[in-house]
């Protein structure tokens, strides 16, 4: 008689989800099944551009996985952690041995700002960014455009859709680029300028309105801003697949688990990506972060078919890049635990390390399909003496 394969199922396919499934084919006695949403790879860092209409932000998975992983195109709805089961939304149940949860994060428009949730288009989904095309492509190219949120996803946005000669404003909330450096902030800052976006630093939405934002008082008079097209790029969240399932989740909705991404409830469970919170303390939310992680929740599976001790979490980060249009960007360097440092590179030399590092994600997950156990990644960071200090309780 031939012996069951240990089957492996995991929910996501973003960068995370999409390395760790292919990471896992190192043994070859594993069944895989990778349940996503869509039937294509979605390349979050290029939304920008598909709802600018300057790119595509879209893969066939055909590309991107290793023979033999199962595509289930379906959403996750609940998890049985007790029967080890799946229940999707079309009302199929997969069963797993092992689960990798990488289910992703998502852009949130916040109900408590009066209007954003009815005018406001959001950019972090493929879906979203789609709509925010489209409604574009119906404007006048002279129309004014608001982007509230300055992080990295609100200064692309901003930027892309300034060089492509529309006039937009950027609602910063109190800082531009709040994860950047002071040299960081400078660079950014000088690009955008020349791009000609309106950067309102301190300036912060009150209300959302179909033509326009309403800002905190300490704008001029009125302090009502033209848009006739509002994107809102300020906040991120999880899915609530975990907190669902009865599954220990951080506030946010990520899943809580130890520092070898085992969810604390049960050992067949594991986490990779912007979903996961190890020790109650997530790494940035980035696919520098998701694509690692993917790789070391593949590890801790593997490790416990194995019947091995799996590692911990062990890697390192080496900065941050932001494009700024199509022809500059700011890249920010970094200590390996992610702390900026006042050393960046800037304009269009820094516009072709970005470019490259983003077509570096996908060349690097279809090596790992065609080779798994290719992929290496950066470590150190000195996580485990961060932590020394923080103790997390598990309510």
């Amino acid at each position: 008689m031939t012996a069951q394969r240990t089957h492996i199922v995991v929910i996501g396919g973003g960068y995370a989800g999409t390395l760790a499934a292919n990471h896992l084919r190192l043994r070859a006695d594993v069944e895989i099944t990778l349940v996503n949403p869509r039937p294509v790879f979605v390349e979050r860092i290029r939304l920008h551009q598909l709802a600018a209409g300057t790119g595509t932000a879209a893969v066939d998975y055909g590309t991107l996985l290793g023979e033999g992983i199962q595509l289930v195109v379906d959403s996750a709805d609940r998890i049985n952690a007790a029967d080890r089961t799946i229940e999707l939304v079309s009302g199929a149940v997969l069963n797993y041995d092992y689960l990798i949860y990488a289910v992703g994060s998502t852009g949130v428009v916040p109900a408590a700002v009066p209007g954003a949730v009815e005018f406001a288009y959001p950019v972090a989904e493929f879906e979203y960014a789609e709509r925010l095309r489209d409604a574009l492509d119906e404007l006048h190219p002279d129309t004014p455009i608001v982007v509230v949120g300055a992080g990295l996803t609100g200064i692309e946005t901003a930027s892309e859709l300034a060089g492509q000669g529309r006039r937009v404003s950027l609602v910063c909330g109190g800082l531009l680029g709040p994860s950047l450096s002071r040299a960081g902030r400078r660079s950014v800052a000088k690009w955008l300028h020349r791009l000609g976006v309106d950067v309102l630093e301190t300036a912060v939405v009150r209300e959302v309105r179909s033509d326009a934002v309403v800002l905190d008082s300490s704008r001029p008079a009125g302090a009502v801003l033209p848009s006739a097209l509002t994107v809102w790029t300020a906040g991120f969240g999880v899915p609530d697949l975990a907190s669902r399932s009865g599954l220990h989740a951080d506030a946010l909705g990520r899943l809580l688990t130890d520092e070898t991404l085992t969810s604390v409830d049960d050992p067949r469970i594991v986490a990779a990506g912007d979903a996961a919170a190890p020790s109650g303390r997530p790494l940035r939310m980035s696919c520098q972060a998701a694509i690692p992680l993917g790789a070391q929740a593949a590890n801790t599976v593997l490790s416990r078919i194995a019947g091995t001790p799996p590692a911990v979490v062990n890697q390192a980060f080496t900065g941050q890049c932001v494009s700024v249009g199509r022809s500059y960007a700011t890249v920010q360097l970094a200590r390996l635990d992610d702390t900026p440092v006042d050393l960046v590179i800037g304009g269009r030399v820094a516009a072709s390390i970005k470019e490259a590092v983003c077509k570096g994600t996908v060349w690097g997950i279809r090596r790992e399909a065609a080779k798994p156990g290719w992929y290496r990644w950066l470590k150190g960071g000195k996580r485990a003496e961060r932590l020394a200090d923080d103790v997390v309780t598990v309510p």
